[in-house]
């Protein structure tokens, strides 16, 4: 048998098989809160052994892109145990990804009242989707460190938020150009007070989030996101030594912890050395994401540079997607136009195989 179907155990994490469902932005949260169509569409997607959840917000600032999903209060809570059931009726394993959009952010997101905020008043260039177009980023207002202790908190109660909504865990997403991987960059932030300057300061922020979630809700709950080297979301390329040592330094540091997993959000940018210093840093679950095939991922899974492979666009257009790799039959392609748009078309009306 196939590495990719046999059971996982390692830690906390028991699964079913080696395959996640990747983390994927689906904009049908209406009113930011999770509903009946999001939880069919999850329990659709049950064949993988972890299914980790779209980026939800632990705050009505991170809520950046349209009908994004937030956990930061109750009736918030209560739709996501709509999810969570579904899913465990399906006999998988789901984690809560908590995102922050940070700057990648447009005013006409969010709820009255809050605005775009970052680790610097750097505003990013590019557009954003919202309901009435693309529209340039918002400049952020910079946080100072009382604001950012609230995020801190923040961090800590959706995550307990999440444990009651029924969630096996939480995902932190510190990759893709979002808040935490924005306070890691020295492009992005130019503070000069504890969270800014040396990689330490910079990576102060993604540690206290972690080591205060972990200690909060339980370290086997918790697992990172990191995407060395990547450049979207308008991440400006800084020294590729400096990005090394920051994601080794950040894998021993969580390694201590005693977190679940570190995901990493692969690209060809990342040098070898990179894989490797990471790979020797972190004892724990290493999940790679990124352009896999079902042949790939065997292959990495067999050399032992990954524990789990994460697939995105194909379990977002092949709900059966396990049944459709074991019997080598080919697989739907996502419709692109339907990818953020509020109904079930796109969605969960997807052929299955019979």
């Amino acid at each position: 048998m196939k590495k990719l179907f046999m059971t996982y155990s390692k830690a906390a994490l028991q699964l079913k098989n080696h395959v996640v469902m990747a983390p994927m932005t689906r904009s049908r949260a209406i009113g930011n809160v999770a509903n009946e169509l999001m939880a069919t569409y999850y329990q659709q997607r049950s064949g993988a052994g972890l299914i980790i959840t779209e980026g939800t917000s632990p705050s009505p600032e991170g809520l950046g892109y349209p009908r994004i999903p937030g956990i930061f209060n109750n009736a918030q809570v209560e739709g996501w145990k709509l999810v969570t059931n579904a899913v465990h009726e399906g006999g998988s394993k789901i984690f809560l990804q908590l995102m922050h959009t940070g700057r990648i952010a447009h005013s006409s997101n969010l709820p009255e009242g809050h605005q775009v905020v970052g680790l610097s008043a750097i505003k990013a260039a590019g557009e954003i989707y919202t309901d009435t177009g693309m529209l340039e980023y918002s400049a952020p207002t910079t946080l100072d460190e009382k604001d950012i202790a609230r995020i801190i908190q923040d961090h800590v109660k959706a995550a307990e938020n999440a444990i009651a909504a029924g969630f096996d865990g939480i995902e932190l997403h510190g990759a893709h150009g979002y808040l935490l991987e924005q306070s890691l960059n020295p492009h992005v932030n130019n503070r000069t007070d504890n969270y800014g300057g040396s990689i330490q300061n910079r990576s102060r922020l993604t540690l206290e989030i972690v080591q205060k979630t972990a200690t909060s809700v339980g370290a086997d709950k918790v697992g990172l996101r990191i995407s060395p080297f990547l450049t979207s979301n308008d991440m400006p390329a800084y020294d590729e030594v400096e990005v090394h040592e920051t994601y080794v330094n950040i894998a021993r540091e969580v390694k201590q912890m005693g977190i679940a997993y570190l995901h990493i959000s692969n690209n060809p940018g990342i040098p070898e050395k990179t894989h490797h210093g990471i790979r020797e840093a972190f004892a724990n679950t290493i999940i790679y994401c990124n352009g896999f095939t079902a042949e790939t991922a065997e292959a990495k899974l067999q050399d032992g540079s990954a524990d789990l492979v994460a697939f995105g666009r194909s379990f977002l257009a092949n709900p059966d997607f396990m049944r459709r790799i074991e019997k080598n039959a080919p697989l739907n392609e996502p419709d692109y136009n339907s990818l953020y748009t509020p109904s079930e078309e796109g969605y969960t009306d997807y052929p299955v195989l019979y």
